[in-house]
């Protein structure tokens, strides 16, 4: 029982209670460059959960083969081949979105929840813990891009997926898209937002 209580932990904590992007302030740099749209957004998150979950279980699985004094360099080796497999995937089946993502889905190689969640989890647990961790983690990191996204693109285009979802009588009576919600600025005052709101929800989190 107390193992089940752990695993579910281990997949929901990064939710919200642990979460890479709010709470331990990881992954900042792609979501500045990816979430002046939606779609992008969504794939950059989904692209991190699998790399991620996988990442997580070939480590956990060859973790007691791997020499202490190269660990870091078998882990980079591990999410490259990864990495390269998405890339590759999305040129054969969503060109139009790799190349908006352009050389972001091969920083995910250097992305520090990856590189930590290998090192501080997968290194020391088994398989399926590792895969937990890993999709829970990768998931909270999608839930930031996903909401930053949303937000940045609804208001600085007035769009969603692409598809217009401001009225054409809001433009006509005015209405002007807020041009500075698709700077990369606003990433990051988007993010603050939604970490201010998280940490005053969250009262556990804020320092003393």
């Amino acid at each position: 029982m107390a193992e089940k209580i752990d695993n579910k932990s281990v997949f929901f904590n990064p939710f919200s209670a642990n979460n890479p992007v709010v709470v331990q302030v990881l992954g900042i740099c792609s979501v500045l460059a990816v979430t002046v749209k939606l779609e992008p957004a969504l794939v950059m998150g989904m692209s991190v959960i699998a790399v991620l979950a996988f990442s997580n279980v070939i480590i956990s699985l060859i973790r007691n083969t791997i020499p202490t004094n190269i660990r870091i360099i078998v882990q980079l080796v591990v999410v490259a081949g990864l990495v390269v497999i998405v890339d590759q995937l999305l040129q054969a089946y969503a060109y139009d979105v790799s190349k908006q993502l352009s050389v972001f889905i091969g920083l995910i190689i250097t992305n520090c929840i990856l590189m930590g969640r290998l090192e501080a989890f997968a290194m020391a647990n088994r398989p399926w813990p590792s895969l937990l961790d890993g999709i829970g983690n990768g998931i909270g990191y999608a839930l930031v891009l996903v909401i930053v996204g949303f937000f940045r693109e609804l208001l600085g285009s007035g769009t969603l997926l692409g598809m217009q979802v401001v009225p054409q009588c809001f433009y006509d009576a005015g209405y002007v898209n807020n041009g500075l919600m698709i700077l990369p600025p606003m990433a990051l005052i988007v993010v603050a937002c939604i970490i201010w709101i998280h940490r005053s929800r969250n009262k556990d989190l804020q320092e003393h």
